[in-house]
């Protein structure tokens, strides 16, 4: 069973500001913001939503196919996919383009200030669903705005179940777009900021929008995530992080685990909860892909954390 992810492949240059946004930057004053944040730390990872979610979906034993786009400077990426293990079939090259690049500065309470250059990603539509094979699950995260409009549409077409994730992808999109990838998709996964975004953006509640698909899940943050699925309201809690020190990653490291508690045909308790425990084992490394847990350490941490066994 291969799970398709069409999304971003970026390079992440993340930066930290020792000190809070908020003491600098001035609500009464916001139309003449002109700011600059001494960053002393800096480092370059390898990211972007299809990257990191397929590479979390590989630490779970997942067959991960990344659709993406990419530029001429991909060859360090590329290298590394190839030592992971991940088919490079569907990421096509685009001539005289960057990879997608984000510029991420991070403050001292995780809040977080991004610049990104789509590159690559805008010839996204170039790739077609259709191209990979054996194709039983999807997502559609953050990519280039022809490209996730077309992917699903495609996924709808052929059937295939999927996952709408929006993401910082969302502003790309007005309410009647927006309603439509609702409508295509099984699944829709958000941050509770977008929930709102996508509600007032749709004029449809959070109960109207759960109607129309399989399941809606919304992320919280340390407070967990809630999922709304055959008419229930599903808390999963949050599991405790051993540390926090890098936020970048942690939603697509959710959404890895709710692919591979879909593809096992889990029940959404279980399924939650290592798509939580996968966010809480991220934020305790920096960089989006640096974390490396065993399946065996992700069982013992999980039944650690809420008490019974994954059937990992």
């Amino acid at each position: 069973m291969n799970t398709l992810i069409c999304g971003s492949m970026a390079y992440d240059t993340i930066m930290v500001f020792k000190d809070q946004f908020k003491k600098h930057i001035l609500p009464e004053h916001i139309h003449i913001l002109n700011v600059a944040f001494l960053v002393p730390e800096m480092r370059r990872e390898f990211g972007g939503c299809a990257g990191n979610i397929a590479y979390n979906l590989k630490l779970l034993g997942g067959n991960p196919l990344i659709m993406a786009t990419v530029g001429e400077d991909f060859s360090s990426y590329a290298l590394r996919l190839e030592k992971l293990g991940l088919p490079q079939t569907h990421i096509r090259h685009i001539a005289d383009s960057f990879t997608g690049q984000a510029f991420v500065t991070t403050d001292l309470d995780d809040n977080q200030i991004t610049a990104f250059h789509p590159g690559a990603m805008g010839y996204s539509h170039l790739n077609q669903v259709s191209e990979a094979s054996n194709v039983t699950l999807g997502i559609v995260s953050p990519d280039g705005r022809d490209g996730m409009l077309q992917h699903a549409r495609e996924f709808h077409e052929a059937g295939i179940p999927w996952i709408f994730d929006p993401g910082q992808g969302m502003p790309m999109f007005n309410g009647e777009e927006l309603l439509r990838f609702v409508e295509q998709a099984d699944y829709v996964t958000v941050n509770d900021y977008e929930a709102q975004l996508l509600q007032d953006k749709t004029g449809k509640s959070i109960a109207a929008l759960a109607g129309m698909v399989r399941a809606l899940i919304i992320t919280r943050g340390g407070e967990g995530s809630t999922i709304y699925a055959d008419g229930r309201k599903i808390l999963i809690p949050c599991a405790q992080p051993t540390a926090v020190l890098d936020p970048t990653g942690c939603g697509d490291a959710y959404r890895a685990g709710l692919l591979h508690g879909i593809q096992q045909d889990w029940d959404w308790e279980t399924t939650g909860r290592l798509a939580s425990l996968l966010g809480t084992i991220k934020i305790a490394s920096r960089g989006g892909q640096n974390h490396a847990p065993t399946r065996d350490e992700l069982k013992a941490q999980f039944a650690e954390h809420f008490g019974f066994d994954l059937p990992l």
